[in-house]
């Protein structure tokens, strides 16, 4: 959510940063919403003093005798009465008419990060790994992971498309790496582990800036909640509208959750295979910080989802993403993608976003800054540390045999009792 005060200071700024994002000026639309509800706002406090003064001065008219005076107060009184309710009505519904206009507008890109218009766009930082040399034509995961327990069909037999059930070694192997990831950020990495709902309110999905704008992509129950299209809503939700101790700072949260995406917005993308599902599981971090700390923390965050990649030996590229291509809420994201050599490409794994206050400011979430005595909007930041399901793809894809075999990476083998293989079954 933007300050509309900042906007006023300095509507062309506003401006030009919305264009880096590809946006139309907006600053002149808000600004004047903004212009009628203060008015608005003026005239009803002046009418509430003018009515005050009036009453008190009928009972002084009545006291000197003055009828005719006592009279016109009393119609002045009884025509501000009248009147008030409507200004106070029209300011309310300019109020809610600018907090709607705002709501929609995403965050603004940060001064380093890249201009572009898409994916194309966006600024290879670093790259870590050497891809394995094959002595055989590497199959994608969707050929090969079938027989091994990954059932495609029972999944959509079961829910529809996008929907896979997952048996014996393959689930096994899936439930190690969400160990796994968990153990790495809370033992090494100083995230809390949470275990919050995947159910939440309005209230919840609007400050994490997913409504109302991407209301689409996520699941509605019969009852009006949500379920999560990310962690990042409970975790980041759980202190909205708090005023926290700047000693609490920073809040590091972690979680291992199911999540859930309509995937509206992807029609026709990653039909094939366990990529983009409809229900996945993901290691979420979230991380609620001072203002002056959030870039560190950034960097931060990104190191630890780097972390999982590197210990399973997976190659990856980290991109810093340009204007075109970062998320609604975002001012600044790096993503990971991993080499995946069935399909002889990189591709997305974690996401790792520095929102600053647009978060907070939805959700009304401030810390008591002590040596200044004020309280100030804290900055929130998100990131996978990983997506279990893309990284089983990654791992199936990258330690592939020729007889049809996936080998369990080193890091794994405490957490697989005993099984080193992933065999094939007719």
């Amino acid at each position: 959510m933007h300050d509309i005060r900042l906007i006023r200071e300095n509507p062309d700024a506003f401006d030009a940063a919305l264009a880096r994002r590809g946006l139309p000026k907006q600053s002149a639309e808000l600004l004047s919403l903004d212009e009628r509800r203060r008015a608005l706002m003026t005239e009803a406090q002046l009418g509430q003093a003018r009515r005050n003064e009036a009453s008190k001065a009928i009972g002084a008219a009545m006291a000197k005798g003055d009828k005719d005076v006592a009279e016109a107060l009393k119609a002045e009184v009884a025509s501000l009465k009248e009147r008030m309710p409507a200004i106070e009505a029209e300011e309310k519904l300019l109020g809610e008419q600018l907090q709607a206009a705002l709501a929609i507008i995403p965050n603004l890109p940060a001064a380093d990060v890249p201009d572009g218009a898409s994916e194309e766009d966006n600024v290879e930082a670093a790259r870590w790994g050497t891809p394995r040399a094959f002595d055989f034509a590497p199959k994608e995961h969707a050929d090969l992971a079938p027989p091994l327990g990954m059932d495609f069909e029972t999944g959509t037999r079961l829910s529809g498309a996008r929907f896979t059930f997952l048996r014996g070694d393959m689930a096994r192997l899936h439930r190690a790496l969400g160990q796994f990831m968990l153990d790495v950020q809370t033992r090494e990495h100083g995230y809390e582990e949470c275990n919050p709902p995947v159910l939440v309110k309005d209230e919840a999905m609007y400050g994490t800036d997913k409504l109302p704008k991407f209301a689409e992509d996520s699941f509605r129950t019969t009852d009006d909640r949500w379920l999560i299209p990310t962690s990042e809503v409970s975790l980041t939700a759980s202190v909205m509208g708090e005023l926290l101790d700047e000693s609490a700072l920073p809040m590091r949260l972690t979680a291992l959750t199911l999540c859930f995406r309509s995937e509206a917005g992807a029609a026709g993308r990653d039909t094939r295979g366990f990529i983009r599902q409809h229900q996945f599981e993901k290691c979420e971090l979230v991380s609620i910080v001072r203002p002056e700390d959030s870039e560190a923390e950034h960097q931060r965050m990104v190191r630890a989802a780097e972390t999982i990649l590197e210990r399973l030996n997976l190659p990856y590229r980290k991109l810093l993403l340009c204007t075109g291509d970062m998320g609604f809420g975002a001012r600044k994201t790096y993503d990971l993608e991993v080499w995946l050599p069935g399909q002889g490409a990189y591709r997305e794994i974690s996401s790792c976003s520095n929102t600053g206050d647009f978060q907070a400011r939805r959700m009304n979430t401030r810390y008591r800054v002590a040596a200044e005595k004020k309280n100030e909007f804290v900055h929130t930041l998100n990131g996978s540390g990983l997506a279990v399901g893309r990284t089983l793809v990654a791992v199936i894809e990258n330690y592939q045999n020729e007889d049809g075999s996936v080998t369990v990476p080193e890091a794994l083998l405490a957490y697989m009792g005993g099984i080193t293989r992933l065999e094939p079954k007719a």
